[in-house]
């Protein structure tokens, strides 16, 4: 279930509360873009995953919606990587043909270290295929701020 920043659940599917929000900014002169990015904590037996849609308003601040999700922990950390990629490709695939429709501009955030000295690097190069060859802008870290700042709150 997708949730607004205060945790407050949102009532229709997320295609269209996305769209409600892309119309309710537009209606008040805001400009936005969207990233899209996923973060995860491994927490014992269990991963929690968190991804969240970030829109920014041009010189105005932001919001989000949270999508929390627990899982077993049976993966290592490439893998784990590759799958907070693939749920933010996921809901960037289901949103690119709204936000084309509205002109929002989308990015793609992962919580992957571009420096060689971190372990969370063993996936960049996958990631970045991945993302880049579904058509996407991407960002990692440092500049992956939907992931590495606004998500991680969320599962530490």
């Amino acid at each position: 279930m997708w949730k607004n920043f205060e945790g407050s659940p949102l009532n229709d599917n997320i295609l269209l509360e996305v769209e409600n929000a892309i119309k309710r900014e537009s209606q008040v002169g805001n400009k936005l873009k969207v990233c899209i990015g996923t973060d995860s904590q491994v927490k014992g037996l269990m991963v929690d995953f968190a991804t969240v849609i970030v829109f920014l308003r041009e010189k105005k601040g932001g919001f989000m919606f949270i999508h929390q999700e627990r899982l077993k922990n049976n993966m290592g950390i490439k893998e784990r990587m590759i799958t907070e990629v693939a749920k933010s490709v996921d809901i960037a695939y289901r949103l690119c043909d709204l936000l084309d429709r509205y002109a929002v501009e989308l990015e793609v955030h992962a919580d992957i270290n571009t420096n060689p000295q971190f372990e969370s690097n063993s996936a960049l190069k996958e990631a970045t295929g991945y993302i880049l060859g579904m058509g996407f802008c991407f960002k990692a870290k440092p500049e992956a701020f939907a992931s590495s700042y606004c998500a991680d709150k969320l599962v530490n």
